[in-house]
């Protein structure tokens, strides 16, 4: 079977013919070039209208556009553009060409190739392995990230999870909104810092009647995010939910741990703390035969530490619970002795949790059904390829690889799938 015809069948494009193919080796590398022709009679594309018109000139020299590799050889299509004198524009413009975007000299097929691999490699492994440019790869990714948004579908998201996620060294964060239905989890908008105006450009990019038809939404306590969500989503069940309190619990904890070390240290006693920290931080469930040894020791001595310890632990009674009536009642409870057991970062967490009762009791009026845990683990995606991309020196090719990774956008159509 003829090249030219397996190309007849993959590539085919109405107004031009494939006419001379030949392999030659430039600078040692082979590489097989394939002439194309427009065909008799037919009338060039005006590339800025869009309309047919006569020929004004064509082109002494070639242009060269990258095709996908064929048994790891490179293969490049060859042709010499048309000028279209074109009655709308005014002026004689270039044609447009079917197999190529504008000026790129990469045909759309290939564009779409690197695209696809762009998801599974590094950029620079893509580019080495089909013998192009980072640049080039990093066009096709932008290409497929614009047309993916742009043809995305955005009905039936009724479960948001909003986040902040770091992207390099210092107080640079990102915000983050995903989808978090059952059996639909992706990335659905990236915005630069945490603040209210952040959010807010989220909202109106997913527009005034989608946002009306968002049932729950998951976050942190941040409050520029809660204020925007109340205002924006009034609707929706707005949801605190337990990774993020207990989080925020095991935080507090830590800080009693550390300040009473420092105590103990300095009053010259026994360092019955040393080396505790992630025997009181974890689960027992979780605990090794040396952990669980440790914590036995701890609670033998009246430490503020041991008392906070007991605290939090407590707590997870807490998310056992069914009712919001009983939840809350628990939850009113556990925070008056927490008030009253003198431990500074403890009382603080109360404070926190009776300021955010209501939206902490949503959990349950959810029923238990969405969880900022789902939202978490789409962060580590985020840590993933930030990490597979060795750092990106912009946070606008941040955002284009995180979209093109993890958004679960569709790809442009193809004339063939390689």
């Amino acid at each position: 079977m003829l090249l030219k015809t397996l190309l007849n069948f993959v590539e085919k494009h109405k107004g031009f013919v494939y006419d001379s193919l030949r392999l030659i080796h430039r600078n040692g590398i082979p590489r097989i070039e394939i002439r194309i022709l427009p065909r008799k009679n037919s009338r060039p594309i005006c590339s800025i209208c869009e309309e047919p018109g006569p020929i004004h000139e064509t082109s002494r020299e070639l242009r060269e556009f990258q095709y996908v590799p064929i048994w790891g050889i490179a293969v490049v299509f060859l042709y010499a553009m048309r000028r279209v004198d074109c009655k709308n524009c005014g002026t004689p413009k270039v044609e447009k060409v079917p197999w190529a975007r504008g000026k790129h000299r990469l045909t759309t097929s290939f564009s779409r190739f690197l695209a696809v691999w762009a998801r599974r490699l590094p950029w620079q492994e893509v580019a080495s392995i089909f013998g192009t440019t980072w640049s080039r790869v990093y066009d096709a990714v932008c290409w497929a990230v614009a047309w993916g948004r742009e043809h995305q579908d955005l009905s039936g998201v009724t479960a948001i999870g909003v986040d902040e996620v770091a992207y390099k060294k210092g107080h640079n964060y990102l915000t983050v909104v995903y989808q978090i239905n059952e059996g639909c989890r992706r990335l659905l908008w990236i915005g630069v810092d945490r603040t209210e105006e952040t959010l807010r450009g989220f909202f109106s990019w997913f527009g005034k009647t989608r946002s009306e038809t968002i049932e729950f939404i998951c976050s942190d306590m941040w409050r520029p995010y809660l204020n925007v969500i109340s205002s924006c989503a009034e609707k929706a069940v707005h949801i605190l939910d337990r990774f993020h309190i207990m989080q925020n619990m095991g935080k507090a904890l830590d800080e009693v741990r550390r300040q009473e070390a420092s105590r103990l240290k300095a009053e010259g006693r026994e360092p019955v703390l040393k080396d505790s920290r992630w025997c009181i931080l974890k689960r027992v469930v979780n605990l090794t035969k040396t952990q669980i040894a440790k914590l036995k020791e701890l609670m033998q001595y009246n430490l503020k530490t041991t008392r906070a310890y007991l605290l939090k632990e407590d707590f997870q009674h807490f998310w056992e619970y069914t009712s919001s009536t009983w939840a809350g009642k628990f939850l009113d409870a556990w925070c008056t002795r927490t008030m009253r057991s003198r431990i500074e970062p403890m009382k603080k967490m109360a404070k926190s949790l009776r300021k955010h009762r209501e939206l902490i009791l949503n959990w349950f009026k959810a029923q238990k059904q969405f969880s900022s845990g789902v939202v978490e683990g789409l962060n580590n995606k985020i840590k993933t390829t930030t990490k597979k991309s060795y750092g990106f020196r912009s946070v606008e090719v941040l955002k284009i690889a995180l979209y093109h990774t993890i958004a679960d956008l569709p790809l442009p159509p193809a004339t063939h799938e390689f």
